[in-house]
């Protein structure tokens, strides 16, 4: 399993960034395809817009949000299996996410969830 990285797509690429996804239901605002650089944009793996609307980037909800964001994971095989195809023959891959907190939003969530589900 390569090794996963988070970090804020507004953030300038590096080349140890490896395989670059971009995890958010919706393209970042002000964000060209260029600037970007993501290799894979991955919605169908993002939280619902309900679920994000819930959170709301509350930190009280945060463990609530990870929970049902799980949940919703157990339904995402298609997008969890293309990331996985995707992911073949690198060594580092880096999730992108658009929001403010460095430590809770979905990509952060989604690492922990990749990193603790069994190889395929």
């Amino acid at each position: 399993m390569p090794k996963i990285t988070t970090k804020r797509v507004y953030d300038p690429p590096a080349p140890q960034d490896g395989l670059r996804v971009l995890v958010d239901r919706l393209w970042p605002r002000g964000l060209s395809k260029a600037a970007a650089r993501a290799d894979l944009w991955l919605k169908d793996a993002a939280p619902s817009a309900e679920l994000r609307r819930w959170f709301n980037h509350e930190p009280e909800r945060w463990r609530g949000f990870c929970a049902r964001y799980e949940a919703e994971l157990a339904d995402a095989g298609a997008a969890l299996r293309a990331l996985d195809a995707a992911a073949a023959g690198h060594d580092v891959i880096t999730l992108l996410y658009a929001a403010r907190d460095p430590e809770r939003n979905n990509a952060a969530a989604l690492k922990a969830f990749l990193e603790r589900k069994p190889p395929a």
